[in-house]
């Protein structure tokens, strides 16, 4: 993926790692997964006793300061690991999507970083492009009722073939690129923010590929 010039100079310190995984096996649920939830919630819950200490945690501050400025009020929509740990934290399980979904939320709130996922059979992955959005253009992303309206202050991903949206990053991802029980072949994102470290990123990537080669068939993976 391609970051814009002008978005690397306003943001020089914007990283994105990517991880490829072919031949996948997608289940609805596993029970191994289901077991592992159970650990990383308790040792969340231990580093976390209480839901103020999130906020101020110092990765989940680099994504609240970030959304902020790119147009995202982070009290409403949480940046994708805070709002995990957050419903840890408060009680809750971690949801049940499909063995693929479940296994990189693991990483994402095993390590803090926001993981973003696509349908490799969906995108054109080498011609992926992170820009600043356009005004008036609109996006569909995941469990959105209706299309959004950009008012040029996001960030985002496009297809440059087609222009079509893909993403808000780090916020939400498209709809019609969502990775199902039916894909196959699947990108993910380790998407950064200045102020994440480098190494932090290359642990929520190693982990995702850890966790979904263990727990999604693989029979092959780049």
């Amino acid at each position: 993926m391609k970051i814009r010039e002008d978005l690397a100079r306003s943001f020089p310190e914007l990283e994105v790692l990517e991880l490829e995984l072919r031949g996948l096996r997608i289940s609805e649920k596993d029970q191994r997964i289901e077991k592992l939830k159970i650990t990383i919630q308790e040792e969340i819950r231990r580093s976390f006793p209480t839901l103020d200490q999130i906020k101020s945690y110092p990765i989940f501050r680099c994504y609240r300061d970030f959304f902020w400025r790119v147009g995202i009020d982070p009290t409403k929509n949480r940046p994708a690991a805070e709002a995990l740990t957050r419903r840890v934290v408060s009680g809750k399980d971690l949801p049940t999507i499909n063995t693929l979904v479940d296994s990189y939320n693991l990483a994402s709130i095993k390590t803090s970083v926001a993981i973003a996922a696509f349908d490799l059979n969906k995108i054109s992955g080498s011609d992926l492009i992170m820009r600043k959005a356009i005004a008036g253009e609109t996006f569909l992303g995941i469990g959105m009722g209706s299309e959004m309206k950009l008012r040029g202050v996001e960030i985002v991903i496009e297809e440059s073939k087609t222009s079509r949206l893909i993403a808000v990053y780090p916020y939400r991802d498209s709809d019609n690129t969502k990775v199902t029980r039916e894909s196959r072949d699947v990108l993910l994102m380790m998407c950064g923010v200045p102020g994440v470290p480098h190494e932090k990123l290359e642990e929520a990537r190693n982990t995702s590929k850890e966790l979904i080669q263990k727990f999604c068939s693989q029979t092959s993976a780049e």
